[in-house]
């Protein structure tokens, strides 16, 4: 018998297997019928978020904050944990840990006393103890840490507490290069990052941080964009980020270049990291400059301040191709067109500056800018001010993804906080949730109907017997799409500090398709 013939023989036995599985497994012929029913929207299990070093200033004094909003469908059982970006390979105090995220022995002790008034120490870490573990549900907690030393910090959530888990630090700074409030939301690792409004000038000192989760080192590059296009860099391609670390990168050592307006580009090329900008100015003070949006023909910075004295657009397009911008502001009574900002003109791969003043004149404001048949993909970020020369404050505002179905704003307090909501195609409606406080306090929710084409700064719900700071939980219930910003302010010295960050949605729910089984296969 030759190799073909047992070729031929083997291949039928294999044949008759497979269609007798099938035979003895296929539903009945009624069951061919039954059309797949739709995907079902459910929590996700897990997430990881990253935090960047807040400060290298002696004087400042960094909040942390995590939150996970009470979700429907979720998992009973779970954990969310920021550690030390160094020590979070350090196994889990978990494993002996209750349902409730408690501990055991001395541990527990030091949760239950930190639990009282809703703070704990970022000096916790020593040890691989966390800086931050969530008890419940619903319920933010804080940990607290002063001068240069606090950490970048990397966590995981799971089961319950996954679902839009959410962390912040927010830092203020008394006085020096970058004096003011700073704030940033922990963001989760990406491979790519675009942020238009960084600078290179003498007056400005911006850092780049990276931060690594993985136990392999990262390899990126950044590339620097300015006035005239690419900008040479000496030491700006193949940066390893060490394992479970996060490394700043002076902005100004990449390039000799000084130019006030420079878009950062940043390419993983292995592992993944997170990114953010960190922008101090001499005479103006600083802020964090998250990631903008995806390159897009449409785009939506939400939640100017309604006091901004000036306002700076910077824009960027990747691509060869000129582009004249649109540009409108969603202002309270609706879509207005700037006198004199009609059309800002992009040159193909150059960063373009645009003082727009003070755009807003008193009243709540988010640019919207629409390239041509949305053609030409742009990036885009505004630089605000507030105050009068001589003490005045800034803050950054990049273009927005939307909250397609929640996002979350962490350490509100009863006074100083501002959340702005756009919805610039359509009429909305959104309901915002007040969790309890740090130490106190019951959660309050209210709705609010957003028309087409406005931005609206919504006296948001506090809640009743407050304690501490609390969560804003922002959800879309109809219509949109809907952008939204919060806003932290206070007055020091005269000087009115100030941060913003936008809400992009926290992605806690996804799709999973209803499958059945399809026999036909088999016959192709």
């Amino acid at each position: 018998m030759n190799r073909t013939t047992l070729s031929l023989i083997a291949g039928a036995t294999a044949l008759a297997a497979v269609t007798g599985v099938a035979a003895l497994t296929a539903p009945g012929p009624e069951a061919a019928e039954q059309p797949t029913g739709s995907a079902a929207t459910l929590p996700v299990e897990r997430t990881g978020l990253l935090c960047p070093q807040p400060s290298t200033s002696d004087l400042a004094e960094t909040t942390y904050t995590s939150f996970t909003p009470v979700t429907e469908g979720a998992d009973d059982k779970g954990t969310a944990v920021l550690r030390s970006a160094a020590q979070q390979s350090v196994p889990d105090e978990d494993a002996s840990a209750d349902e409730e995220g408690g501990t055991d022995g001395e541990d527990a002790s030091a949760d239950e006393e930190s639990e009282k008034d809703g703070k704990g120490s970022a000096t916790d870490d020593q040890g691989g103890k966390p800086v931050l573990q969530l008890k419940e549900p619903g319920t933010p907690v804080t940990a607290e840490a002063e001068g240069a030393d606090a950490p970048a910090l990397v966590g995981t959530a799971d089961g319950r507490f996954a679902s839009g888990w959410t962390a912040q630090q927010t830092t203020e700074v008394a006085a020096g290069t970058g004096r003011g409030l700073q704030g940033v939301a922990c963001s989760a690792a990406d491979t790519q990052f675009w942020f238009p409004g960084a600078s290179t000038d003498d007056s400005r000192t911006d850092y780049i941080h990276l931060t690594n989760p993985d136990d392999s080192a990262a390899v990126v590059d950044i590339e620097l964009y300015g006035k005239d296009g690419e900008l040479e860099t000496t030491v700006g391609e193949g940066i390893t980020v060490k394992p479970r670390s996060s490394e700043p990168v002076l902005l100004s050592t990449l390039t000799a270049e000084k130019q006030t307006d420079v878009t950062v580009h940043v390419v993983v090329r292995s592992g993944r990291v997170g990114a953010a900008v960190q922008a101090l100015d001499d005479e103006t003070g600083g802020d964090w400059l998250p990631a903008s949006a995806d390159p897009s023909g449409s785009l939506v910075l939400p939640g100017i301040p309604k006091d901004a004295t000036a306002v700076r657009l910077v824009a960027f397009t990747p691509g060869d191709a000129d582009v004249d911008l649109k540009v409108r502001l969603a202002a309270p009574s609706g879509l207005i067109t700037p006198a004199g900002n009609e059309t800002l003109h992009l040159k193909g791969g150059m960063t373009a500056g645009f003082d727009l003043g003070d755009l807003t004149r008193g009243e709540a404001g988010s640019l919207v800018l629409t390239a041509p048949d949305s053609s030409v993909p742009v990036v885009a970020a505004v630089r605000v001010l507030r105050g009068e020369e001589g003490g005045q404050e800034s803050a950054f505002i990049p273009a927005a993804r939307p909250v397609e179905t929640r996002a979350t704003a962490l350490d509100n307090t009863a006074k100083g906080t501002t959340l702005s909501v756009t919805a610039p195609e359509g009429d909305a409606e959104i309901k915002v949730t007040a969790s309890a406080g740090t130490k106190g306090g019951t959660p309050q929710t209210k709705t609010y109907s957003i028309k087409s084409g406005t931005t609206q700064d919504i006296e948001a719900p506090v809640p009743a017997g407050l304690k501490g700071s609390y969560a804003l939980t922002v959800e879309t219930r109809t219509g949109g799409p809907v952008y939204a910003s919060r806003t932290l302010a206070s007055t020091e010295g005269g000087v009115p500090f100030f941060t913003v960050q936008p809400l992009p949605d926290d992605r806690g729910m996804v799709a999973v398709p209803d499958a059945s089984e399809d026999l036909s296969v088999l016959q192709r």
